[in-house]
């Protein structure tokens, strides 16, 4: 049997409500200009009921990283939880938009869907404000083993990574993985997560994953060195292929056998570096579930980084697959 799916992503889901307001509305909420902070229900609610004009989009580490990998062409699945609300059916509607099968259930409660407020005031700031809601409560009865079983590679967000459900239910996806013989990748996400759940993270990375994505700070902080070299040499023992992305430097991508390097591709014009792991990764993953070799893969992940950090938004604005073929 063919699989249906390259790759299913789990994660937060988030709607990204982005809205231009005046350097007022961000002293009138308190506000630190500039900052990302998580908030409260309450303070979501109001910030939100506040905004004038908006523009709301389906976001989320490993959604992000699920658009850029349906616009190259692949065929994605995701997994994330929402709440039953108007802002829940957006972000169900934008993902089936995007051609990815989302059929998790909302979260059976009233809690609200996950948003995350980017609050651009005219000198072109952005103040971020996120409320992970309903977004955090994935558990393993949303885990859906007809989707793992028919998807190549299991993508997990290490953003999800934080209550107990949610820990099991990134095993049980990674076992359901290996019980039908397919691929597990984890992305590390941020050094907060790595510093605060190193010792799962090892256990996870360890016995269960087989493609690790970090970058730099977060694969330094999961080996507790300065070292890149030392990191890069345990990364090796650990998983069957390792890739550490490096910003401008390009990034390193790390088997038993070798370690290649690869470009940066420079974007147009940099405006925004929000997403560019997220759509590095898509790159790699299009590229490996469709065969390429290992430097072609990260040729596709660079490709993807640089259209993202070329406008704001962490989601592709041209089709990737067109560039792909080009570059």
């Amino acid at each position: 049997m063919t699989d249906q799916y390259g790759v299913l992503g789990i994660g937060n889901a988030i709607v990204d409500v982005i809205s231009q307001v005046d350097e007022s509305f961000l002293e009138k909420h308190e506000m630190v200009k500039s900052s990302m902070a998580l908030i409260e229900q309450d303070t979501a609610e109001r910030i939100y009921n506040d905004l004038s004009t908006s523009t709301r989009t389906p976001g989320g580490s490993a959604g992000n990283t699920m658009a850029c990998f349906t616009s190259f062409g692949g065929n994605g699945a995701y997994i994330g939880k929402t709440g039953k609300d108007a802002l829940g059916e957006e972000f169900t509607t934008g993902m089936n938009d995007q051609n990815m099968t989302f059929t998790t259930q909302p979260i059976n409660n009233d809690t609200p869907t996950a948003r995350c407020m980017i609050l651009v005031t005219p000198d072109a700031e952005r103040t971020m404000n996120t409320y992970l809601g309903a977004a955090g409560f994935v558990g393993p009865d949303d885990i859906d083993e007809d989707l793992i079983k028919n998807a190549k590679i299991t993508y997990m967000e290490g953003y999800l990574f934080d209550r107990e459900e949610s820990k099991q239910a990134f095993y049980k996806a990674a076992k359901l993985a290996k019980k039908h013989g397919n691929l597990v990748s984890l992305t590390l996400s941020d050094t907060f997560c790595v510093e605060r759940y190193r010792a799962e993270f090892f256990d996870l990375v360890q016995d269960h994953i087989d493609i690790l994505f970090s970058n730099e700070d977060e694969i330094l902080a999961l080996y507790e060195t300065d070292n890149l070299e030392i990191a890069t040499k345990q990364l090796l023992k650990d998983v069957k292929i390792g890739i550490i992305t490096r910003s401008e430097k390009g990034s390193i991508i790390t088997t038993e056998r070798e370690a290649i390097n690869i470009d940066a591709i420079p974007p147009a014009q940099l405006i925004d570096t929000t997403g560019a792991g997220d759509a590095y990764a898509a790159g790699f993953l299009y590229g490996y579930t469709e065969g390429k070799p290992l430097a072609e893969c990260g040729r596709l992940g660079s490709l993807a980084a640089s259209e993202v950090i070329s406008h704001i938004g962490p989601r592709p604005e041209k089709n990737l697959a067109e560039p792909s073929k080009a570059a």
